[in-house]
């Protein structure tokens, strides 16, 4: 039987307890102040770098409250000219700005480290009166020309980081300008909306149990024809009730002595809500969160040009995590699957994509943990040129530990090598998503939501438009609970005056609790138990909404009833005729390009040919092929767009057929014996970097051997005859 502890335990507990109390007060009094501050400012952000301005987007002939800024390099940061500059967009999904930049440890911090130009585009927490989603892709246009303008001699376009929201818009930016982006980087992108699998990603269920978006208009017009993001980020946080209601302060009030910078850093960006035209919101949520248009094709800008995803040129890398509860890997991924029936058709329509899947980190985790910024995006960053020129397909990244066992280590940049395997599209239908039966339900909530926000247009919102003021709008968002609880612990607050002293006498006398007094035990179980009760609490919650969700938008009649027959075809991107026609031509042209090129197309045949079966690249090859290349004369070096192209069309060539590209080697090769050897001394470098070539690999290089030594044969005889 456990003893009661003796009366000094209890004192001594009881003295640590009403410090910690008086020292949480006063992180949040200090929590309130920044919020008041923050707020305050004209132009709000965490960034931790120093920053120029380069184009304001309010001067824009559409003015749109977003931002370009150059990110000042450090002290002893060298930026290199010839690496292809950076560009960080952050999302405007109801935080402020800066969260890609909030460490030093971040995506702006490792694009600096590894030598890149780096610029950042944020926003002001007040949207521009009757700016559109529109008009922010077409500004973000603008700024990547501005860049490429900045950096003439960069060998590739700008690289673009799109974090969260912020990559469907960047997504969609380059649809409608596919020549103007380098590589694009997708952070916890959500891109097909309605995926998932059942018993998780209950945040998919939100626009159904809403009955449509028609609250999301009721919100704006209560907004006087402003939506405040404070509603975003308030559905984020119910999605973790035992993290929102105790375990983040519980966390600062155990850890209270160490954990007051964290919390303060972080609750600056997450406690300053920015706002958008409520038809910007409107659009979202009737488009992407419950009409799920975009990879579908069914976007189309006020011009008519339709927004395809499939016509992006430039590689597409998607970073998710199985630990993001918000956007998925399904929600991350599956639009490729409404892209394309099958892998060959990526490659037929020229396009690379690249994923990778985190094991555990949470969705905010991926832009802002400082271990994923040192290690996932430390290398795309540093691989991204290898990314840059890959043949088109899809593939998944995969990063490992250099160790003992690892192949020429000194061609890896860092300790992580970086790996790229071919997947094909069952290997994402393997992740789990929707059935046919799912996609009805999705496709009955955007017919309902149809039809409610109608009603409500019709017999609702003209009264509250009426009846709504200015002054009303702006006092609902001062008393919104996630400003309410930031200004109400500020110093404007009487009650709080008291508190900074008494906790400036406690910082002086502080006695912390021993680790091993027993009621420290007691309140760190109780907290366990209360984490846990509210963590089942939300499981309940989240199995309830989906078995109501399921149930109710799967019935026949309410289907029916909303005009969904039961010859619904599933919802995908339909025939782009011009596109097949386009992809036809192509390979006729390729049919004519089989002994078109020199010794370098041969190299680079020759290695794709050999790698092909395996179907993976890393980035040592690629090394070897730098130094290559760097080793050259300046007039004789490739640029980094001609090599992409040489590769590109060298893949496809062997595609399209292996026997007769291998058999038009030797007439590429050309006559000079020192050319060939060469290049084959290249092609076998290359090869050894990756460390022992599989069977079917040796028994393509003793083919491609062979062919060398054909060709030199049949050079020496001709020379001989002509003598």
């Amino acid at each position: 039987m456990q003893q009661c502890p003796n009366v000094g335990a209890v004192q001594e507990y009881w003295l640590d307890a009403w410090q910690r109390s008086i020292l949480f007060l006063d992180v949040l009094r200090e929590r309130g102040n920044i919020y008041l501050e923050h707020s305050a400012r004209e132009v709000p952000h965490v960034l931790n770098f120093k920053a120029e301005l380069v184009r304001d987007g309010r001067t824009l002939e559409r003015p749109v409250n977003y931002a370009l800024v150059h990110i000042v390099p450090p002290d002893g940061t060298q930026i290199d000219p010839a690496k292809a500059p950076i560009i960080v967009v952050d999302p405007r999904a109801g935080h402020g700005p800066g969260i890609g930049g909030m460490k030093q440890d971040s995506q702006i911090g490792v694009a600096m480290a590894a030598g890149h130009a780096c610029y950042f585009v944020g926003f002001l927490p007040n949207p521009m009166p009757g700016q559109t989603i529109e008009d922010v892709c077409r500004a973000e246009a603008i700024f990547v020309e501005d860049v490429a303008a900045r950096h003439p001699e960069a060998d590739g376009k700008p690289v673009i980081i799109g974090n969260c929201q912020a990559g469907w818009q960047i997504m969609m930016m380059a649809a409608l300008n596919p020549h103007r982006t380098g590589p694009i980087m997708l952070a916890g992108s959500p891109l097909s909306y309605w995926a998932g699998v059942h018993g998780k990603n209950p945040m998919r269920y939100l626009g159904g149990m809403l009955g449509g978006t028609w609250l999301t208009t009721l919100s704006g017009d209560l907004g006087k024809g402003i939506f405040d993001g404070a509603n975003l980020v308030a559905n984020f946080e119910s999605l973790n009730p035992a993290n929102t209601y105790w375990g983040k302060d519980y966390n600062v009030y155990s850890k209270v002595d160490t954990e007051r910078e964290r919390f303060l850093d972080f609750e600056t960006w997450w406690g300053s809500p920015v706002l958008l035209n409520a038809q910007e919101m409107q659009w979202i949520t009737d488009n992407l969160f419950v009409g799920n248009r975009l990879a579908t094709g069914q976007l189309r800008t006020a011009d008519g040009t339709r927004i395809d995803l499939r016509n992006i040129t430039a590689p597409i890398i998607v970073f998710c995590s199985w630990g993001d509860n918000i956007t998925p890997p399904q929600q991350a991924l599956d639009w490729v699957l409404d892209l394309y029936d099958h892998e060959r058709e990526i490659v037929e329509n020229g396009q690379t994509i690249v994923y990778t899947m985190h094991q555990s980190i949470g969705h905010l985790g991926i832009f802002v943990s400082g271990k994923v910024a040192t290690r996932e995006h430390g290398e795309f960053v540093s691989c991204m040129e290898l990314i840059d020129v890959l043949p088109p397909g899809l593939y998944e990244a995969v990063i490992s530990e250099v160790d003992a066992d690892t192949v020429r280590p000194d061609l890896v940049h860092g300790k992580y090598l970086f790996r790229l395997e071919a997947r094909t599209l069952d290997d994402i239908r393997g992740l789990g998503g929707n059935d046919a039966a799912d996609d009805a339900r999705f496709a009955t909530v955007a017919r309902v939501s149809e039809i409610n926000r109608g009603l409500y247009e019709s017999f609702v919102a003209p009264a509250v438009r009426m009846a709504v003021t200015e002054q009303a709008a702006e006092a609902a968002r001062a008393a919104h609970p996630n400003r309410l609880r930031f200004a109400m612990f500020s110093d404007r607050n009487p009650w709080m005056q008291p508190v900074k002293a008494l906790a400036e006498s406690v910082r002086t006398a502080r006695q912390p609790v021993s680790e091993d007094n027993p009621l420290l035990a007691l309140e760190r179980a109780t907290s366990s138990w209360i984490t846990t009760c509210l963590q089942s609490f939300g499981e309940f919650r989240d199995a309830m909404t989906e078995a109501v969700f399921l149930n109710t938008y799967g019935s026949p009649w309410l289907q029916a009833l909303v005009g969904l027959g039961a010859e619904a075809t599933p919802h995908r991107v339909e025939r782009d005729v011009f596109r097949e026609a386009s992809v036809a031509r192509r390979r006729a042209e390729l049919e004519h390009h089989f002994e078109v090129g020199g010794p370098e197309e041969a190299g680079l045949r020759a290695l794709i040919y050999i790698r092909l079966p395996e179907g993976r690249v890393d980035e040592r090859g690629f090394s070897v092929l730098r130094l290559v290349r760097a080793s050259r004369p300046v007039a004789r070096r490739r640029t980094l767009a001609q090599i992409k192209e040489i590769i590109r069309e060298q893949y496809l060539l062997v595609r399209l057929d292996e026997e007769r590209a291998i058999d038009a080697l030797p007439i590429l090769l050309g006559t000079d014996a020192a050319e060939r050897k060469a290049v084959l001394d290249i092609v076998h470098q290359v090869l050894a970097a990756s460390g022992v070539l599989s069977g079917e690999a040796k028994r393509r290089l003793a083919r491609v051997e062979a062919l060398f030594d054909v060709k030199r044969e049949k050079a020496g005889k001709s020379e001989a005859a002509h003598a």
